[in-house]
């Protein structure tokens, strides 16, 4: 029985792992091939490791299983000229570009916006939201070649709709990938490519379960554990979970890209438990 997307091709980028690697194999369950990118290496400032040509490896191994092709490279989704030659390759190969998934993004320590070091300012805005538009960018002309309409779909966050205080970069980020995705569904539209943006709550992912975001939620605790991340994280939701999963952003992410949602575009949908409700 053939899958919801058989025969596309679609660009994610930030693949090596977390979100990413949830989305190239949700779609390659559906029939779909893979162009994927990730930085592969630690980022100053960032709290947390960054992801590994391993880890990059892990889901080119785990994409092949499923008898689906990838072609993956090591790109920084702030170089444009990167994210295009990467696009641009894998289209030469696999043929065609349907979807593009701007996963690809950072946390970092809550800073206030007055000490906050500048480059770190610069780092956020230019990974979150400008490598989304970079995607984007490297992606519209294959999509709009092949004469079949198409899908773009950025990963922001519940503060791309909610503003928190002590992150104003990511918060800046995620609002700007909302007026983004809108205006990008305006001038697309004609040619039938849909852009919508997806708003999560904490997703179970290194960029949200490391000690600089237990810090954050436990500023309370010298020395907060994972268990006192998740007690904290709990209460921001209606419903009873501290956190999502990788595959809930995964199937919102097949539905939108889906003929299922073909009528579907300049939406910015929430998988967040109900924490927008708050």
């Amino acid at each position: 029985m053939a899958g919801r997307l058989e025969g596309k091709v679609a660009f994610i980028t930030g693949v090596a792992r977390g979100q990413g690697r949830s989305h190239a194999l949700t779609l390659a369950l559906e029939g779909c091939d893979i162009i994927g990118v990730d930085i592969c290496e630690d980022i100053p400032g960032v709290p947390y490791p960054g992801a590994t040509r391993a880890e990059l490896d892990e889901t080119v191994k785990a994409v092949e299983a499923l008898d689906r092709r990838i072609l993956a490279t090591v790109a920084d989704v702030r170089d444009l000229s990167a994210i295009t030659a990467a696009v641009d390759a894998g289209v030469a190969e696999l043929g065609r570009l349907d979807i593009v998934a701007a996963n690809a993004g950072i946390a970092a320590a809550p800073t206030e916006a007055a000490g906050m070091d500048y480059h770190i300012w610069q780092d956020m805005i230019d990974i979150n939201l400008n490598g989304a538009y970079h995607a984007a960018r490297a992606g519209i002309p294959h999509i709009k070649a092949g004469g079949c309409g198409g899908s773009i779909v950025i990963t922001s966050s519940v503060a791309g709709l909610h503003p928190f205080a002590n992150i104003p970069h990511y918060v800046t980020a995620k609002h700007g990938t909302v007026g983004l995705a809108k205006s990008l569904a305006l001038e697309l539209g004609p040619d039938s490519i849909r852009v919508n943006t997806i708003h999560p709550t904490q997703v179970a992912t290194p960029m949200a379960d490391n000690l600089a975001t237990w810090k954050m939620f436990r500023p309370d605790l010298e020395n907060p554990t994972h268990e006192d991340f998740l007690e904290a994280s709990r209460t921001l939701q209606v419903l009873p979970t501290p956190w999502v999963q990788p595959e809930d952003i995964s199937n919102a992410l097949l539905f939108l890209v889906s003929d299922d949602a073909r009528f579907i575009t300049g939406v910015a949908l929430p998988v967040d438990a109900g924490a927008l409700l708050k």
